[in-house]
């Protein structure tokens, strides 16, 4: 469509589609003039637009005369000001700004400038530098003053002889010479009594006469020697240590990967010196290690030599420990039932000692 079609306005306003440019609430000299000339320009009365706005025509009356004292509290003031102006095709918020411009809230109070112009600070620079600077001197000069008022010239001192009570270790009245003795042993620096045993408990207890060197050495030579326990000096990954009967642990870096029966990876990294992964129990899986001789193996918290091989199943290792944990609580029994039997064995010798003695007493008593 050509932009000049040669048409006059008068034909153009005949158009049904033709509206008229609403003019701007901020072009008006007042709030309410703007209200009025914008509801002029559309034709309609006060009644109709109350009708429409559902606001009191007296309200509207208001809102156009300026007459803003005889409107309601502030807030449906606004809510009137922002649906007039809505239903007149005006801007509802520049309206609204007017009308607070206009008609400030008298609740809120006046705020006090704040800030000092520039040009006074520059004005009273000077005198308040000159202020600071006379009371900074005044200050220091008065703790000068203060110290040299203070400060007195050596004097020699009045005493003409020393007193007798201050000579160190004198009695007034005694002049002989301070003598010392020969030095006495120092005193216990606490008193603790002696460890009291019970007769009989470590007996009871361990099934061996603490008085008997022979049963003692015996009982040491039968236990097994005691192997290199696990030593964490790094991270540990893995199972929990209740969970686990099979500890790796690296001497060296070195990359350990452990993979399932179904060929899943299970765990895979490079250790460092000192770190360590618990083997969890009842898992098929493979152990792969760069250097085996770079891992030592841990069965039930003791050492147990270090990798076979390069790849090592999980179950032989498992095997290995709870083998291990069998055998040791065989032994246990055997040691405790050992040890029971030597203690009833040497409580029967004692009784027949004791019976043998108590003859030999009635024997001569009776003779």
């Amino acid at each position: 469509m050509a932009l000049d079609t040669g048409a006059s306005p008068e034909e153009l306003r005949a158009h049904p589609d033709w509206k008229d440019v609403v003019p701007s609430v901020t072009d008006a000299p007042t709030l309410g003039d703007g209200l009025r000339i914008a509801r002029e320009h559309s034709g309609r009365s006060l009644a109709e637009l109350s009708s429409l706005t559902r606001v009191p025509s007296r309200y509207l009356t208001a809102l156009e005369q300026n007459d803003f004292s005889t409107l309601p509290n502030r807030v449906f003031s606004i809510g009137y000001v922002r649906v007039y102006a809505g239903s007149l095709g005006l801007d509802e918020q520049l309206a609204v700004e007017r009308f607070k411009r206009e008609s400030p809230d008298p609740s809120v109070p006046l705020q006090a400038p704040v800030g000092v112009a520039f040009e006074e600070v520059r004005r009273y620079s000077p005198r308040l530098i000159a202020a600071g600077l006379a009371l900074v001197i005044a200050v220091v000069g008065w703790n000068v003053f203060q110290r040299v008022s203070l400060m007195r010239a050596p004097q020699p001192s009045d005493l003409a002889a020393v007193p007798e009570s201050w000579t160190l270790g004198a009695v007034p009245g005694q002049a002989h010479a301070l003598s010392l003795t020969a030095p006495r042993p120092a005193p216990p620096d606490q008193t603790i009594p002696a460890l009291y045993i019970t007769p009989g408990l470590e007996t009871e207890l361990t099934g061996l006469d603490p008085a008997s060197p022979e049963a003692i050495a015996a009982a040491a030579a039968a236990a097994p020697p005691v192997q290199r326990a696990f030593n964490p000096r790094g991270a540990i990954y893995g199972a929990s240590a209740s969970a686990s009967q099979v500890v790796l642990q690296a001497r060296k870096s070195a990359w350990l990967v452990v993979r399932i029966a179904d060929g899943t990876t299970l765990f895979a990294r490079q250790l460092a010196a000192g770190d360590a992964w618990r083997a969890p129990a009842g898992v098929s899986a493979t152990l792969a290690v760069s250097d085996p001789a770079a891992f030592d193996v841990y069965l039930n918290g003791e050492h147990g030599g270090p990798l076979p091989t390069a790849e090592t199943p999980l179950s032989q290792l498992n095997t290995r420990a709870q083998a291990l944990a069998r055998q040791a609580a065989a032994e246990v029994v055997a040691r405790t039932e050992s040890a029971r039997a030597a203690a009833v064995q040497a409580q029967a010798q004692a009784q027949l000692q004791a019976a043998s003695v108590q003859t030999a007493v009635v024997g001569a008593t009776g003779g």
